[in-house]
């Protein structure tokens, strides 16, 4: 038995400072899910703390990303018949063939201050090259900008580069491959300073490619020893160097800024959907398919160099500070806030250990009457919140006693996939077909 995956792609940590004001990627600065914030809100309804609400026709579990007031989406408009998205653990979503309607690919601004429409753009329009699990969207991978422009991804079909005034840059196709059970693609775009990274890891010839921002043009190209994965890749700026970090189901990879190798890891489950990540001088990677034996969280060291994948019965070896074997979810990326590590699992349990060394400080118990999860965690104010598949919003304590406060819920059944974004005292959530901006 598998739960789809449902790839909510993630981008890592840009070149620049973004501000209270912005959340520039999947999970903000660094892609850690972590706001400084203060003002923000905590506790919110249907009615309760919703500034406004605003309508986006078709699917997409792209999260929104803010920068100057505006947010950017994604969504694709299916003209024939679309299947219902179905909730947590199930069998039989895969769909073989590709779908025969026509669909729009399309780009969204809204304003943040009233939730209105600045502008929409078409991408593309026709039938898509390649099926996807009814789970999924073809507007799974989330955009990223640099505070001029922002780049949207969709998997199997292509990248456009727009400026805020929804007028396209440039656009680069890319050529469809054959995904895992046909589930379809996820994986984001990571954007450094000049360059966009992305790993595109298939069922045919997996690679990474470097991408010039400002035109399109190819600057390198790295074939990857990987099947279907759909974890996005991380540029780490430590205090040695930049590298550029994949999660893949037969090793986590590091490279230069060129392409080369620096070191790998072994010791992943078979499927990778989670991003790395790093806080407060450590590396912090997962992998938890549910079918697999291991579900690995590895605390990495910088520096490291070559093969530094654990011994049998090691759990730290000169690169890795720690690791849990079992204890990395399935969705749903890790989140540091406040010297712990707090792990969301996708069927409704909550852990917590010490960000440095790997002590348990809650083991796994249930959330009750809540589940399942994908969208990952995210965290102010001394709060963490984990938001399900139905749109219920739990409320943990991050500080002593790490414990449930109370549980947040939106109107009816909207499934929510999307993990939201934090800006300029707001909270974005996005549904299956609508976007709630919460605030005081």
């Amino acid at each position: 038995m598998f739960r789809y995956l449902a790839p909510l792609a993630v981008v890592p940590f840009l070149a620049f400072a973004a501000g209270a004001s912005n959340w520039p990627q999947f999970r903000g600065e660094g892609a850690r899910g972590v706001s400084d914030a203060t003002g923000l809100p905590e506790k919110w309804s249907a009615t309760e703390n919703v500034a406004w609400k605003t309508e986006i026709p078709g699917r997409g579990w792209s999260s929104p990303v803010v920068w100057d007031g505006r947010i950017f989406l994604t969504t694709v408009i299916n003209f024939g018949e679309t299947e219902a998205a179905k909730k947590g653990l199930y069998l039989g979503g895969e769909r073989p063939d590709a779908p025969e309607s026509v669909h729009q690919y399309f780009v969204y601004c809204l304003d943040l201050e009233s939730g209105g429409v600045v502008w929409k753009k078409m991408m593309h329009e026709g039938k898509p090259a390649t099926p996807r699990h009814l789970k999924n969207s073809y507007a799974s991978a989330t955009p990223v900008t640099d505070g001029e422009r922002v780049y949207a991804y969709f998997g199997n079909l292509g990248i456009w580069c727009l400026d805020f005034d929804g007028n396209e840059v440039w656009n680069k196709p890319i050529e469809p491959r054959e995904i895992r059970a046909a589930w379809g693609t996820g994986a984001s775009p990571a954007l450094h300073e000049n360059r966009l990274y992305i790993v595109n890891d298939n069922n045919e010839t997996s690679y990474m490619v470097a991408l010039d921002k400002r035109t399109g043009d190819e600057v390198w190209r790295v074939p990857r020893d990987e099947k279907s994965n759909w974890s996005t890749p991380f540029v780490w700026r430590n205090e040695l160097r930049t590298e550029i970090v994949t999660a893949g189901s037969k090793a986590v990879r590091s490279y230069d800024l060129e392409g080369r190798p620096l070191w790998s890891l072994s010791g992943m489950s078979s499927i990778t959907i989670a991003t790395p990540y790093a806080t407060d001088g450590l590396l912090y990677v997962s992998s938890g398919y549910v079918g697999s034996r291991l579900k690995p969280v590895y605390a990495i060291r910088p520096g490291a160099k070559g093969d530094i994948s654990l011994e049998d019965g090691q759990t730290a070896n000169e690169w890795i500070a720690w690791s849990d074997s079992k204890g990395a979810p399935y969705n749903p990326s890790t989140l540091v806030y406040n010297g712990r590590l707090f792990v969301l699992y996708d069927m409704g349990f909550f852990a917590c250990y010490d960000a440095a060394d790997g002590t348990p400080i809650v083991k796994r118990e249930r959330i009750p009457d809540v589940r399942p999860f994908t969208a990952s965690p995210w965290a102010y104010q001394g709060k963490v919140f984990c938001l399900s598949e139905d749109g219920v919003t739990c409320v943990y304590n991050a500080d002593d006693p790490v414990e449930l406060l109370y549980t947040n819920k939106l109107a009816g059944d909207e499934m929510a996939m999307a993990t939201p974004a934090i800006a300029d005292g707001r909270l974005i959530i996005r549904t299956e077909g609508r976007v709630y901006c919460i605030g005081k």
